[in-house]
């Protein structure tokens, strides 16, 4: 099952993708997808629908975040071992956490704005995990039934806010815009192996990120149940699993984005995104 958010900015309405590819429009099921109505039995209520007597979406409508707004927006750093070598960074020995501001999130489309002062603004293709069922102190054996879905992420980022600035990375990961979602979560039955993904990112039309999620350091399981440990995961929860190499602070010279750049990204099975970087 893929869900998918369509409509103009706050005007979203939920929708499904059917065997046609066609989203269907499911807002007479439920009101959104929203950490609410995540928690009430989501999934057993839409696959009860029938998809056929729901209306179809007309193409051309702007998809949004599939989900309305999230609670914590959680990422893990530097959780593919090449690419904390392309940072000169060490392998971690636990997983580094850090936090988006839920008020980055926007759609998979949607343009990318560079802040004002912004100086070093990257890119990064990500696995992310949505949370279904509150997830406090869980086994790696049981983290999986706790998801929800999985979908695309891109975890923009502003380096010299990041790590120029002192403090917590927050900081240069959470600017409106810098956290894409989308273009729908994909339900854990259409995904047959979380760790074995491809994804790729480019910019400008060029390759520039390769990798595939089989290469974690700490795979999405551990990652739940670490998380679980030190904070109870709620429903409409987002965890970004870490990028492959490839991000702009690792070329050689280091690239960043301005405004006219063009991204494209995506993960096998879970949809593309395009965005264009517009000054703010």
């Amino acid at each position: 099952m893929k869900l998918i958010r369509f409509g103009s900015v706050g005007q979203e309405k939920p929708g499904l993708i059917d065997a046609d590819g066609k989203i269907r429009d499911v807002s007479s099921l439920v009101s959104d997808y929203s950490p609410e109505t995540i928690a009430q039995n989501l999934l057993e209520r839409l696959k009860a629908a029938d998809l056929a007597a729901l209306p179809v979406v007309p193409d051309g409508v702007r998809i949004g975040s599939p989900i309305s707004r999230i609670g914590h927006f959680i990422a893990i750093g530097l959780n593919y071992a090449d690419h904390a070598a392309e940072t000169n960074s060490p392998i971690p020995s636990e997983p580094i956490v850090f936090s988006k501001a839920p008020s980055s999130l926007s759609g998979p489309n949607d343009d990318v704005l560079l802040p004002k002062g912004s100086e070093k603004l990257d890119w990064e293709v990500e696995l992310a995990i949505v949370i279904g069922q509150r997830a406090d102190n869980v086994t790696e054996a049981d983290a999986l039934s706790h998801v929800l879905g999985y979908a695309v992420c891109n975890d923009v980022s502003e380096r010299s806010w990041q790590a120029e600035r002192g403090g917590q990375w927050i900081k240069g990961k959470s600017a409106p815009t810098f956290g894409p979602l989308g273009p729908w979560i994909v339900t854990p039955d259409e995904v047959a192996d979380p760790q074995n993904l491809d994804m790729f990112l480019d910019v400008n039309g060029e390759r520039l990120q390769t990798g595939n999620t089989k290469t974690m350091i700490f795979p999405v399981a551990h990652i739940i149940s670490y998380l679980s440990g030190f904070m109870v995961l709620e429903p409409g929860d987002v965890i970004t699993t870490g990028t492959p190499p490839g991000v702009g602070l690792g070329q050689k010279p280091p690239r960043f984005l301005k405004a006219g750049d063009e991204m494209k990204l995506g993960i096998a099975g879970l949809g593309e995104q395009k965005q264009k970087v517009v000054a703010r």
